[in-house]
């Protein structure tokens, strides 16, 4: 049985002080880091012309891995030297964002895994070469969208299969990212987050909004304005389960071992929720 679900909260913040608090299992004083992770990945699939720079903190505690992605130049490799036998209590106050993120969802996966949530969904991706992975990843995200045809989707962190799979759901796509300038279609990718949201009728956002601060953002617009927001997340997948029903209305979690990381079959977890009712909700 998985453990009870405690009541959402509607911060980032607010979620680490409850958690420092014990109000979400054991005190993290008394869970320790046995490895630490950082990596660096690059992708270009197949036919494309985009190569993806992929910066990622993996923290291990007993049987459950917490990821978080950062941008360049964010965190040194030299953090991983000494990181093994912190406790997490330690790195959720530490001053870096992605270490504060990759050690909560490292809690929260401990506490809770995913492959022990009864209202998780398994979804495995299948064995195959890197594209076949990324489109089965990808239209597993786009079907927790239940959107109209031509419904207005704001994309926040751009992989063009997710635009791929938005568009063959019938959506209109409206990508942001801040590193992208354009779509292997050659749509512009706006890096301005609130054009997107102004227009959106629902909203997928990547879990690296927790690290670099804009997930919070993200997740009061959708609950003012009463608009869907799924989160597909290898970077605190676990954090963003936190928010469900309260902002946050379907989530694709996957766990490390990471798509790109295998070529064999691993699970994702998707999760299901209803809408906010109102702000502070």
């Amino acid at each position: 049985m998985s453990r009870p679900i405690p009541p959402p909260h509607t911060t980032v913040a607010e979620l680490t002080e409850a958690v420092l608090a014990g109000k979400h299992g054991p005190d993290p004083a008394d869970l320790t880091v046995t490895s630490a992770f950082w990596l660096y990945h690059t992708t270009r699939l197949a036919g494309g012309d985009v190569t993806y720079h992929n910066h990622y903190l993996l923290l291990r505690v007993g049987d459950s891995f917490g990821a978080c992605s950062f941008e360049a130049g964010e965190l040194a490799p030299e953090f991983c030297e000494n990181a093994s036998g912190h406790s997490l209590e330690k790195l959720l106050r530490d001053e870096s964002a992605p270490v504060r993120t990759a050690a909560l969802d490292a809690y929260l996966s401990r506490v809770r895994p995913h492959r022990d949530a009864d209202d998780a969904e398994r979804v495995m991706l299948p064995t195959g070469t890197p594209e076949v992975r990324a489109q089965a990843r990808d239209a597993a995200v786009a079907g927790l969208l239940d959107i109209e045809p031509g419904a207005k989707v704001a994309l926040i962190g751009v992989v063009n299969p997710l635009v791929a799979a938005i568009r063959e759901r019938g959506g209109v796509c409206l990508p942001c990212d801040l590193n992208l300038r354009t779509t292997a279609w050659g749509d512009p990718v706006t890096d301005d987050m609130t054009e997107v949201l102004a227009q959106a009728d629902a909203v997928v956002a990547t879990g690296m909004t927790l690290s670099n601060g804009t997930f919070d953002l993200i997740l009061r617009h959708c609950v003012e304005h009463r608009v869907p927001l799924t989160v597909y997340a290898q970077s605190g997948s676990a954090v963003a389960r936190a928010f469900l029903g309260a902002g946050v209305t379907g989530l694709n979690a996957e766990p490390f071992t990471f798509s790109q990381f295998s070529a064999d079959a691993t699970p994702m977890y998707r999760y299901r929720a209803a809408l906010a009712n109102g702000a502070g909700a």
